[in-house]
């Protein structure tokens, strides 16, 4: 024998959870807020990367609606007009923007 004794596995580097659920906002700051706020004594595994991947789903979303929008206007960079002609232009994120003003956003055109 050799007097190594047990040999163990070799561990495989870390992966973070937003990495894991293919998330680009943090899980772990969710959950860690989760934690520290006072919103139940106990958070679920689940409930952190729901509530992360919801405000990244609707931006990326918007963001893509915005991009049509800059594009169909032959523009490169997306700013406040194609965004505000994005929301306005959707009915579902129309209905949840509703009550919000967009700065230098401008108004829809006047279709007759």
């Amino acid at each position: 024998m050799s007097g190594r004794g047990k040999v163990g596995k070799v561990r495989s580097k870390a992966k973070i959870r937003s990495a894991r659920v293919g998330l680009k906002l943090p899980v772990g700051c969710v959950h860690r807020l989760l934690r520290k706020g006072n919103y139940a004594e106990r958070v679920g595994p689940g409930a952190p990367v729901y509530l992360a991947a919801v405000p990244e789903y609707l931006a990326a979303e918007v963001l893509e609606l915005a991009g049509n929008a800059a594009r169909g206007n032959k523009k490169t960079r997306i700013i406040a007009r194609p965004l505000q002609l994005a929301i306005r232009n959707d009915e579902e994120l129309n209905k949840l923007l509703d009550g919000v003003t967009i700065a230098q956003g401008g108004v829809l055109p006047n279709k007759y």
